[in-house]
């Protein structure tokens, strides 16, 4: 699988986002190590608590289609934004959870990428 594929898929699950109230669209895809790609974007609800992020979604549906945690070895998400961003704290705890401190993540935007292994994003994670 190449990054282009990874990063096409994040940008094609940004479009799918429901985000009438932040207008701030985000889509996540991430590879298993048998090459699967599972997407996922964000979506908003008025109680803003209830939101879900892009991340969180495609890490939760990998899980419910089967996906071993461990076997996750890429994440990706893109923002059609010209600002560079990273996961907030509540998917960083979830992506630490789920995920190897290895694996590598990949943050893009309408004209640049960077990237972070999970235990760069959360040094010292909580688990038990």
């Amino acid at each position: 699988m190449s990054k282009t594929t990874l990063l096409d898929a994040a940008k094609n699950a940004a479009e799918n986002a429901y985000a009438p109230y932040s207008k701030f669209k985000v889509g996540a895809a991430l590879e298993a190590d048998n090459g699967e790609i599972i997407t996922g974007c964000n979506v908003e609800n008025v109680s803003f608590g209830l939101s879900n992020c892009a991340e969180r979604t495609a890490i939760y549906r990998a899980i419910a289609e089967g996906i071993a945690p461990s076997s996750i070895k890429h994440i990706a998400i893109y923002t059609p934004t010209d600002e560079m961003h990273s996961p907030c704290g509540a998917c960083r705890q979830v992506i630490a959870e789920f995920c190897s401190k290895d694996t590598v993540f990949i943050s893009s935007n309408k004209t640049s990428q960077k990237t972070w292994s999970v235990g760069e994003l959360l040094p010292d994670s909580f688990s038990f």
